[in-house]
């Protein structure tokens, strides 16, 4: 396996240390979260540049590398909608976006094409993972700020939901503008099933 490959299987195994973190209530536990999600993020910066130019891009790296930015962005949104940070209809409308793209890439797998990600597709991962660096980070600093005591006033605990909302639906917007224009390009593998 190489180099950009194993940066892709790293960003996965690093999936079930971030919900942990991001889950189970210890002091700074969002931090924990950030930390991991940061290092994840930066496997999928570099991974691909690595692999394009030593030139060692691969069937593998090319359907890998997508599927492992879902896994690590799903985890992210559904620990968000358990802990409140989020509501679930964006998280569903995700969902939807990548389990229909996902199932194209099958197809296309089927027979015998591989399809690589689109500019559309980068755009909504990058918005994505920015959302959840950014609300990891706010919740990194509220849990600082709960451990020092100091009080916010209940209004601020509403803007933040609601920024972080916000991020979340621009995000979401991107995931499905790019899994329409998916569906468009890619259509010839699912017109004569």
């Amino acid at each position: 396996m190489n180099l950009p490959n194993k940066l892709t299987m790293g960003r996965i195994i690093l999936v079930p240390l971030f919900t942990a973190a991001a889950l189970i209530p210890f002091p700074l536990h969002y931090l924990a979260a950030l930390v991991i999600f940061a290092a994840a993020s930066i496997t999928d910066l570099f991974d691909g540049r690595i692999a394009r130019k030593r030139g060692l891009v691969t069937d593998f790296g090319k359907f890998a590398d997508p599927l492992a930015d879902k896994i690590l962005v799903l985890a992210a949104l559904l620990c968000f909608v358990q802990n409140g940070l989020c509501d679930c209809v964006a998280v569903t409308l995700v969902l939807l976006r990548e389990f229909s793209v996902t199932s194209i890439r099958l197809i296309a797998a089927a027979k015998g094409e591989v399809v690589a990600a689109n500019i559309w597709g980068k755009v909504k991962t990058v918005t994505q993972m920015t959302a959840v660096i950014v609300i990891l980070a706010v919740q990194s600093a509220l849990g600082f700020l709960s451990l020092a005591d100091i009080p916010l006033p209940e209004f601020a605990n509403t803007i933040i939901f609601w920024s972080g909302e916000t991020l979340i639906w621009i995000s979401t917007v991107f995931a499905v503008i790019s899994g329409v224009i998916y569906l468009k390009q890619n259509w010839k593998f699912i017109e004569n099933i």
